[in-house]
């Protein structure tokens, strides 16, 4: 089920929206768990029985964790969690694209053909760091099954993020407050991220699959850069969108999220963009990958290397394919370089910093989005190479007055404005007051969202595939 989806907008919110008001606050947990289970289970009735044993196994495991006496019993669990949550992610995400290693190698045609679980990335992080907090003993073992069910499955969250720490929520499973003021917030946020995903970012969706469907040979400079930052635009409305909804969704019943976006196109850095970006994302593999290599406190090579490790798993977790793999490296490359030397010549240069950086993302997006790394390479050289490319496809094919008129808004909303007017930026995220014309022009967005969702202009989320 999309949230973008007029059965989630009409239906399953609302009467879930009523229930939550109308039973008692002992049963609110196990309607809020019910309600996540049928959530996944709309799209995927058989991948819920995966969740399931995830859910219970990491439940079980964490117990142990608590239980074990001697450091070494302690170590043993934890160590069986990890290498349980990995090989749940290995067969179901990496079985195939192991075996076409093994095929090129080998000249076999071996093929498993197994569907990738919707959300398995994300709820499998989240189990794993919550029986790695309960080892640290960041955090006390739950006893109860449900509210680590519901803790891991949740509906809003359980998708595509943001990843959540137990220990973020763990207060608000047992007790929290839903007021009319965080109610009329969680609708705020929610219907500003439903706006991002069905005005914005299907629009740009549209135009960038178009411009990348033609492939790179038959691209010009002109429409190949469009291209990249057509989809640059796209994968930000999108994802922010996503996590927009998901924070305004936890607001609504009782929960707080953490950010997971903070206008990353802003950034003067590669090293700053991914302080910006998927922020949950970048914290775990922080906490739970980089800081027990060693992070930075064990010399210059050794945090040069912990970088490369924690930038090859995060372009392997996006997905099952080479491209994901070079993408990470990429932006490994980058940050090693920044610490090496760039970072500080970046400092002195306030306009080329910013300059390189968007220069920097353009370039990895075309990497992650390309129909192969040879078309992606072949993409990026008609942008820095002139080339006219095929005449059949000229720029104005995909560009009309709207997606122009479009693009301008998406460019200027994805900072720009916020940092030149900031007293907009805190005006539509105040949580204590929302203002009548703030309102008007929410209800005026809702009617837009429901007109091109009846029309059928939506696709799904791109951080649904990881």
């Amino acid at each position: 089920m999309l949230f973008s989806s007029l059965v989630f907008l009409w239906g399953f919110l609302p009467l879930l929206l009523v229930l939550s008001r109308l039973v008692p606050k002992r049963a609110q947990n196990g309607l809020l768990l019910c309600a996540s289970l049928l959530f996944y289970a709309w799209g995927e009735p058989r991948n819920i029985l995966l969740m399931l044993v995830s859910i219970t196994c990491n439940w079980l495991l964490a117990l142990a964790v608590a239980a074990a006496k001697a450091p070494r019993e302690k170590k043993a669990m934890v160590a069986l969690a990890v290498v349980f949550n990995l090989l749940l992610l290995g067969v179901f995400k990496y079985t195939d694209f192991a075996l076409q290693g093994l095929n090129r190698l080998f000249g076999t045609t071996w093929q498993a053909g197994i569907a990738l679980p919707i959300g398995i990335s994300f709820y499998t992080f989240q189990a794993l760091s919550y029986v790695i907090d309960v080892y640290r003993g960041k955090t006390p073992a739950q006893k109860s099954w449900g509210k680590i069910a519901l803790y891991i499955s949740f509906f809003p969250q359980l998708i595509a993020g943001p990843i959540v720490q137990y220990s973020h929520i763990e207060k608000q499973l047992d007790a929290r407050a839903i007021t009319a003021e965080a109610t009329a917030y969680g609708v705020k946020r929610f219907l500003y991220g439903l706006g991002k995903k069905v005005v914005l970012a299907n629009a740009f969706a549209a135009a960038a699959d178009e411009i990348f469907g033609i492939g790179a040979a038959a691209m010009s400079t002109q429409v190949a850069w469009m291209g990249s930052i057509l989809y640059a635009l796209q994968i930000y409305y999108d994802f922010s969108g996503y996590s927009d909804m998901a924070i305004g969704l936890g607001k609504l019943f009782g929960f707080t999220f953490h950010e997971n976006f903070n206008y990353p196109y802003l950034a003067r850095s590669c090293t700053e963009f991914w302080r910006r970006w998927h922020i949950s994302l970048s914290s775990w593999f922080r906490e739970y990958l980089y800081i027990p290599l060693g992070g930075n406190r064990k010399g210059t090579a050794k945090t040069y290397r912990n970088l490369m490790i924690v930038f090859f798993c995060t372009g392997l977790w996006h997905g099952a394919n080479l491209q994901f793999v070079v993408w990470g490296l990429y932006y490994g490359v980058l940050l090693v370089t920044e610490r090496l030397f760039l970072g500080r010549w970046l400092e002195k240069l306030p306009v080329l910093n910013r300059l390189y950086t968007v220069l920097a993302f353009l370039c990895g997006w075309v990497i992650f989005r390309a129909g192969g790394l040879r078309e992606g390479f072949l993409m990026l050289r008609h942008m820095f190479l002139p080339s006219a490319g095929s005449a059949a496809y000229p720029l104005a094919r995909f560009m009309d007055a709207r997606l122009w008129l479009l693009l301008a808004v998406g460019v200027l909303c994805c900072g720009a404005l916020q940092t030149v007017w900031p007293a907009l930026c805190r005006m539509l995220y105040d949580e204590e007051r929302t203002y009548t014309l703030q309102a008007a022009a929410q209800l005026v967005l809702l009617l837009v969202c429901i007109m091109l969702l009846v029309a059928g202009t939506y696709n799904p989320f791109i951080y649904f595939r990881f």
